[in-house]
């Protein structure tokens, strides 16, 4: 038998071995048509490359300066996610479109790039592809563009309507156009939920809850029809506070009245009314635009503000052949670094991929800075609603580590730090949190469901014998008393550990700690004067804050990297692109229902619960702390 499986292994590295070769033989070949076809092209009597001086002059002289068109087409995040092939297989066979995501620090590093290049006259924002995005990350957004209008180049916004995110960026603009029959569309800010109490109850399906936290609201679903008081009275506090931070900035921005953009239902339908119901010649008389343009006028607008191409357009280049032009990876040899170690996403325990913030490998990136000697200090940016317990105190272990080691660490907290992300954050030298950022929700709870209930209705009953109460625990069975007071016990241990984090470490009372836990989320604003933060301020402020505590003065920003396991690499190179053609292949033959159902958000909010793995089934997260 041992010489059987000698032969299959032995077969294996063969093929691999031959495959392998056969793969370089391929990129060889390759790279050396790619240096021909070069050769031939700059050696070639050809109307570009011809010895005629007036066309060798004309091919040597500097491109003329064109506009940065900022197209960001797709969601913006923190960290892109690290899909390998299966993932990408099995989205497009689910008709989920593997969309491309913009890392935010890329976007602003472009502008800020573009604010200083000769070769950039202007910037044009065409933002109809992005879709909804938090206030924090917009404002960032906002700052660059900022950057960009100081430097005297001018900036315009196009769009045929522009959504809410949108014309949030827009209104930065020294010009807003749109198109005459488009509309600006501001929803506000909303969190609603859908509640399986009903349901639930109808299936005989027993709900067990175990919290601490009056605003710990995620079980709410489960055990209620509607929002409870508490989770109604704090969830409008901030989101009127963040939708009054929006219509500040847009309303200063375009110098109108913010009840310009807020009106109640009565008042917008009659401003209607006066204008036939049209919404664009109703925000030209607003301010909120300034011009009604059609795409060809819009062309030639910009023509003659940036220049023509002579086909019908305006010289410019696209935020996609721009990006890859200022992006450098390199770092000079023994420079001291600040480590950024982003965590964004559910908090999950185990090693996770990005997109998620997995408890081993987010404290791995961090052991890894403690021990590089070259690291002076780290950001921890933090954009998380929370999840496991478990691996939430893993993550801030290393954070402690860092900090006996000697390298200060400072928490950049983006759109959400809330619950697991606010725990992991507590023990930093400094917390910086935007006025906007959701924070809080210092809160711990469990769920779980049993069926035993809703089996013996189909006549179908559970029984036995164990050793321990906790023997034959499990969804089929009715939950012990005893073993649900254990539970409640556990829970109610967690948010004791909880308040003594923020006690300690935030310089208060236990009393205090309390008063401002619960489970109830705050705004970076309220955090601030609560003590839960130590001061407002964006990623640039972090990154100072650290060099300030590192007392470094010149230094590189090292962005830490999750490396590829064997099997994702392995994955990457065998499947490649051909996971995309495969994935609408298997989607071609898919009932467009399923299609529909697994694209829906209440599949989204259902798969949720996958999240979950903490190994004590203790949860530290905020559901309402997304927000659009």
């Amino acid at each position: 038998m041992k010489k059987l499986f000698r032969f299959i292994a032995s077969l294996f590295r063969w093929l691999w071995r031959i495959l392998s070769f056969a793969r370089q033989l391929l990129l060889n070949v390759l790279f050396i048509g790619v240096i021909v076809a070069i050769y031939f092209a700059f050696t070639a009597d050809t109307p570009l490359t011809s010895k005629d001086p007036a066309t060798a002059k004309v091919a040597q002289s500097e491109p003329e300066p064109r506009a940065l068109l900022l197209n960001i087409d797709g969601p913006i995040v923190e960290q892109q996610q690290r899909l390998s092939p299966v993932d990408t297989l099995s989205r497009n066979a689910l008709g989920q479109p593997v969309e491309t995501e913009n890392v935010l620090f890329d976007i602003v590093d472009t502008v800020r790039h573009a604010a200083t290049d000769e070769q950039v006259n202007g910037l044009v924002l065409s933002l109809g592809d992005m879709p909804s995005t938090s206030l924090t990350k917009l404002r960032y957004i906002a700052k660059a563009i900022e950057d960009f209008k100081n430097s005297g180049k001018p900036v315009i916004a196009i769009g045929g309507t522009y959504s809410q995110s949108q014309y949030y960026l827009a209104s930065y603009a020294d010009e807003v156009l749109m198109s005459p029959d488009g509309m600006v569309m501001l929803q506000g800010y909303g969190s609603y939920n859908l509640y399986w109490k009903d349901l639930l109850d109808k299936l005989d399906v027993s709900t067990h809850v175990f919290r601490v936290g009056t605003y710990k609201s995620f079980v709410e679903p489960y055990t209620r029809n509607n929002m409870s008081d508490a989770a109604r009275e704090a969830n409008q506090a901030w989101l009127s506070q963040l939708w009054d931070a929006y219509v500040g900035d847009v309303a200063n921005n375009r110098g109108i009245e913010p009840s310009v953009l807020s009106p109640s239902a009565k008042q917008l339908l009659a401003s209607l009314r006066d204008f036939d119901g049209d919404f664009a010649a109703l925000s030209e008389h607003l301010g909120i635009v300034d011009k009604r343009m059609t795409r060809q006028q819009i062309r030639r607008y910009l023509a003659d503000k940036f220049g023509s191409d002579g086909e019908d357009s305006f010289e410019y280049t696209g935020y996609y052949d721009y990006l890859p032009k200022i992006q450098s990876g390199f770092s000079l040899p023994g420079s001291d670094n600040i480590a950024v170690v982003v965590a964004s996403g559910p908090i999950m325990d185990g090693r996770q991929r990005p997109g998620t913030v997995g408890g081993d490998t987010t404290a791995a990136m961090l052991r890894d800075a403690r021990l590089d000697s070259s690291v002076k200090a780290v950001v921890l940016r933090v954009d998380s609603p929370g999840g496991s317990a478990f691996a939430s105190e893993i993550i801030r272990n290393e954070v402690d580590a860092l900090r006996e080691a000697g390298k200060p660490v400072v928490v950049s907290m983006s759109s959400v730090a809330a619950s697991g992300g606010y725990w992991l954050s507590a023990s930093a030298d400094r917390i910086i949190a935007q006025p906007t950022t959701i924070t809080g929700s210092i809160g711990i709870f469990s769920l779980f469901t049993t069926f035993e209930n809703t089996l013996g209705d189909l006549g179908v009953q559970s029984d036995g014998v164990g050793t321990t109460p906790f023997a034959g625990v499990g969804v089929t069975r009715a939950l012990p008393d005893e073993v649900g007071d254990i539970m409640q016990l556990g829970i109610e241990h967690g948010y004791h550990r909880f308040l003594s984090l923020v006690s300690n470490h935030r310089d208060m009372s236990m009393e205090k700690a309390n008063q401002v836990a619960q489970g109830r989320v705050w705004t970076g604003q309220d955090a601030l004067s609560l003590g839960l933060v130590d001061s407002l301020g964006d990623f640039d402020d972090a990154v100072s804050a650290a060099a300030e505590l590192a007392n470094l003065e010149n230094y590189q920003l090292d962005w830490m990297q999750q490396p590829l396991t064997p099997f994702e690499q392995f994955i990457n190179e065998v499947l490649g692109q051909s996971a995309n053609v495969l994935g609408e292949a298997v989607q071609a033959t898919m009932p467009s229902i399923a299609r529909q159902l697994t694209a829906s958000p209440q599949w989204q909010s259902l798969t949720l619960l996958e999240k979950f793995n903490d190994p004590q089934g203790r949860y530290l997260f905020c559901l309402n702390c997304e927000y659009q």
